[in-house]
């Protein structure tokens, strides 16, 4: 007994003290996205004082002005295009990634590890380095400034990485459930939609999940190959930025709405994102 209590209390102190970093950790992570949120509600002129006025009187011109009150562009056709090209996007990339992670992990192909090695290699090139080339081709093609194009462009980019995290979420499924759906006479279809799917449903939310925040948030290729059609909702965010004038409520503000899909994604599907990421890492 003597030895026993010391110890309980060393590690209810270790636990204390990790809880209370987390907490930090916590906090210092949302602290940058509090001080958009609340420069976003003041004037332009508090909001560009030095140091930052925290007493200064709230408005909302900031998403006024966002939500073309001012006689600005609307932001929604850029929204739209986000989401379309976003949900679209990674729809593709599950049904395509499903079946691959499943031939990689429980139905393994010859040489399994190369295939998994190509496409992590596939994300090593810069994306500045194919710019040109898909540019060139788009061109061609007569894609450019068309939303479907970002869609293609955004399920290749974001393919190989869904593969090998739901291949490590599918490497988890006990084979003799599999085995046993073969012996009852199912097909792959039926194995891979009442079988597989659902045991690895938190797999599949997460990477669902690092998909559409991939894509969302993707800028450069959007830039470049897209012009008033198809713009998305990051390019129409750089618009707000400029030499001329006050700025800086205004872009807090986009950037607090633009974030919001994201954000509600994840808190939405945070339970299952943990439940997923988890899979694979304690054997």
């Amino acid at each position: 007994m003597s030895t026993t209590a010391p110890r309980a209390r060393r590690v209810r102190g270790k636990g204390a003290g990790l809880g209370l970093l987390a907490w930090l950790l916590g906090i210092a992570f949302f602290l940058p996205i509090a001080w958009m949120a609340l420069t976003s509600l003041h004037s332009e002129t508090d909001a560009a004082t030095n140091p930052p006025s925290f007493a200064a009187s709230l408005t909302l011109d900031g998403y006024r002005e966002f939500f073309g009150a001012g006689g600005g562009a609307s932001p929604w056709p850029a929204l739209i295009n986000s989401t379309v090209a976003s949900l679209a996007s990674t729809l593709l990339v599950l049904l395509l990634a499903f079946p691959a992670a499943y031939a990689l992990s429980i139905n393994r192909v010859r040489k399994w590890t190369d295939v998994l090695f190509f496409f992590l290699s596939t994300k090593m090139l810069p994306a500045v380095a194919g710019l040109l080339p898909i540019y060139l081709f788009a061109k061609n093609a007569g894609m450019l400034d068309n939303i479907w194009l970002l869609v293609i462009l955004y399920t290749s980019m974001n393919l190989p990485i869904a593969v090998w995290m739901m291949q490590s979420f599918l490497a988890e499924i006990p084979v003799a459930v599999i085995e046993a759906a073969k012996v009852d006479g199912a097909r792959l279809p039926t194995i891979l939609g009442r079988v597989v799917a659902p045991i690895s449903l938190p797999g599949i939310a997460a990477t669902a999940l690092i998909c559409f925040i991939f894509s969302w948030n993707e800028l450069l290729f959007a830039r470049v190959l897209t012009g008033v059609v198809a713009e998305t909702a990051p390019v129409f965010l750089t618009g707000f930025i400029t030499s001329q004038g006050l700025f800086l409520a205004k872009v807090c503000a986009a950037s607090l709405v633009i974030s919001l899909p994201v954000l509600a994604a994840g808190f939405a599907a945070q339970d299952k994102l943990v439940q997923g990421l988890s899979l694979g890492a304690v054997k």
